[in-house]
């Protein structure tokens, strides 16, 4: 059972990876950055996240840097969106909105589950999936000197937050672990798509 676990949350990491690493690199070729750059920003995008997590619950090094699968992929997905730009720039909105949903979605249940398989608390658990889920975004709108999106765009760290609550409290309480993770998978893809759709934002201070 726990080899199976295993192999889930790295089929997820793995997905969300690629996913993220398309992002990154169509971030990147917007800001018009070279081949290089496209590369860098992917890897930052895809796998921030993850090693802020691994380097916060001890798990040294981080996965990202013991197993080369993981820069692969966001590789893979920078190269991806660095030669196939011209026709990734003219998919519909809607198309890249689910890329980002699902990204944010399998890194949030990822990151949660690791936190628990480390004898993380329940609390902090929830947070290491946020943080897994929203740290590659801000890592990349740091490189390209914006405000981090996570501190300024529709319901997005909430999402991540929302769905690893709901894997993190049902493992909790005795759910299979496979179930929970879809769950939660699902309720913060559904959360973000439904955010961006609708322009959900939360509450911001009132004007002078």
């Amino acid at each position: 059972m726990k080899i199976d676990s295993d192999r889930s949350v790295l089929i997820i990491d793995l997905l969300a990876t690629a996913f993220l690493g398309i992002e990154g690199g169509m971030a990147a070729v917007d800001a018009h950055l070279d081949l290089f750059g496209v590369m860098v920003l992917s890897f930052a995008t895809a796998l921030g996240g993850g090693v802020i997590r691994d380097l916060l619950i001890g798990d040294i090094p981080p996965a990202a840097i013991r197993s080369e699968r993981y820069a692969i992929s966001a590789f893979a997905g920078g190269l991806l969106a660095f030669s196939l730009y011209r026709t990734i720039e003219h998919v519909p909105p809607l198309f890249m909105t689910i890329v980002d949903a699902a990204g944010l979605g399998l890194f949030a249940v990822a990151g949660a589950i690791k936190a628990l398989d480390h004898r993380i608390g329940p609390f902090m658990a929830v947070l290491m999936g946020t943080i897994t889920g929203v740290g590659g975004g801000t890592t990349r709108d740091i490189f390209l000197a914006k405000v981090p999106a996570v501190l300024r765009v529709e319901v997005y760290a909430v999402a991540a937050m929302a769905g690893a609550a709901v894997l993190v409290v049902g493992v909790r309480y005795g759910r299979p672990r496979a179930l929970m993770m879809f769950a939660g998978f699902f309720v913060c893809f559904l959360l973000r798509f439904i955010a961006v759709w609708q322009h959900w934002n939360l509450p911001r201070p009132a004007g002078p």
